[in-house]
């Protein structure tokens, strides 16, 4: 599978062009292009342009409601509950995440839990929207099961990543991990490469290790067992226990508080798939001066920085770090996009009658880039 570079301009316009055509209007297709392109941009391919057609089949198959409206179901001065009632999953989240700012603004704290919505890319963006506001944030959400809890053999839990985010110089401190090994969308980037998946990643319907992305990403779709080890591998001794644990605190955090759907029913339905997220906010004047606060964050992570390196080892970067040099990078010399998934761009003009070549323009799809089946 080969790459091709093109500018942040041009993915910006094209995102911004194909969800305006699908009926979003302005605001929502900025920040939907948003999370998606700071995906791309931080480095984080699986959920960047490559996400494009599964909102696209998302919204064909009636899961994503173009004219849904969010309502706050529940509300205190520190927390809330919002019906998402099916809305795409980067506009009910943007929101829940301002609401939780403002209730820390104003409280020291906001906590806000979010029932029947969608997938909403990467859980860091919408910790990060909190350090720009000068807070510390924290974003979960839960998803299709794909985790393999330890001792199973049957995927209960989703990827579940936990990001959280606090400000400090000269950059913040920026944490998103799934609770998995890995995410659904990394298997997705292997198989349409066609390539092995790692040892230690994913297990087959009999909860045994496999390398198989196809088979793998089938068993998960059609509910026939196996998915994706937790963070930790399949057994105590490596720490899978720890990772199987990580998954459930976000469980707790998206789909238990909001008493939205957990993640072995996620996407079981015809017309949604029942996502839930976890959103907090904490303002730092609450517990003392807020730039002593971020000094003394700043402080350790340069200790962190000039820690002894290991014998090989260039540097040690902190939570966060990798990424800023990224979208420097990116912003500069281009996002790299996979063949594969230029050719699903192309099916996705197709759909909306936009001009492919327009935005692309001399690019042809390579015979062998592969195709991926939409899983």
């Amino acid at each position: 599978m080969g790459y091709v570079k093109w500018s942040y301009q041009t993915l910006n316009q094209f995102c911004e062009d194909v969800f305006r055509a699908f009926g979003f209007d302005e605001e929502q297709s900025r920040i939907i292009k948003d999370v998606l392109l700071t995906a791309d941009l931080y480095g984080i391919e699986s959920h960047g342009m490559q996400r494009m057609v599964r909102y696209h089949k998302g919204i064909e198959k009636g899961s994503i409601h173009l004219d849904a409206k969010p309502e706050v179901v529940f509300d205190t001065p520190i927390s809330a509950v919002i019906e998402g009632n099916n809305a795409m999953g980067q506009v009910v989240a943007h929101r829940a995440m301002q609401m939780a700012i403002e209730k820390a603004k104003a409280s020291g704290v906001g906590i806000v839990s979010v029932r029947n919505s969608n997938h909403y890319g990467i859980a860091g963006y919408y910790a990060k929207m909190a350090v720009d506001e000068g807070l510390m944030g924290f974003s979960c959400t839960n998803s299709e099961a794909i985790m393999v809890p330890t001792f199973a053999r049957q995927a209960m839990l989703g990827s579940n990543p936990i990001a959280l985010a606090m400000p400090a110089d000269p950059y913040p401190f920026w944490f998103d991990s799934s609770t998995t090994v890995v995410t659904r969308g990394k298997l997705e980037i292997y198989n349409k490469s066609g390539k092995p998946l790692p040892e230690g990643w994913a297990l087959d319907e009999n909860g045994q290790p496999s390398s198989e992305a196809p088979r793998v990403l089938k068993n998960i779709v059609e509910k026939n067992g196996g998915g994706i080890m937790p963070l930790g591998g399949n057994t105590e001794t490596s720490g899978s226990h720890k990772g199987y644990g990580y998954g459930m605190i976000c469980e707790i955090f998206s789909s238990i508080l909001s008493q939205g759907v957990n993640s072995d029913e996620c996407c079981t339905f015809e017309d949604k798939t029942g996502i839930c997220h976890g959103f907090a906010a904490v303002n730092p004047a609450y517990f003392g001066e807020p730039e002593d606060i971020r000094a003394h964050l700043s402080a350790f992570m340069q200790k962190l920085r000039e820690a002894p390196v290991a014998d090989g080892a260039e540097r040690i970067y902190t939570h966060g770090e990798k990424e800023v040099f990224a979208e420097k990078d990116r912003r500069e010399n281009g996002i790299s996009v996979a063949d594969g998934t230029m050719m699903e761009l192309a099916d996705l003009c197709d759909y909306l009658k936009l001009d492919f070549a327009k935005y692309f323009e001399g690019y042809e799809i390579p015979k062998d880039a592969g195709f991926f089946g939409g899983y």
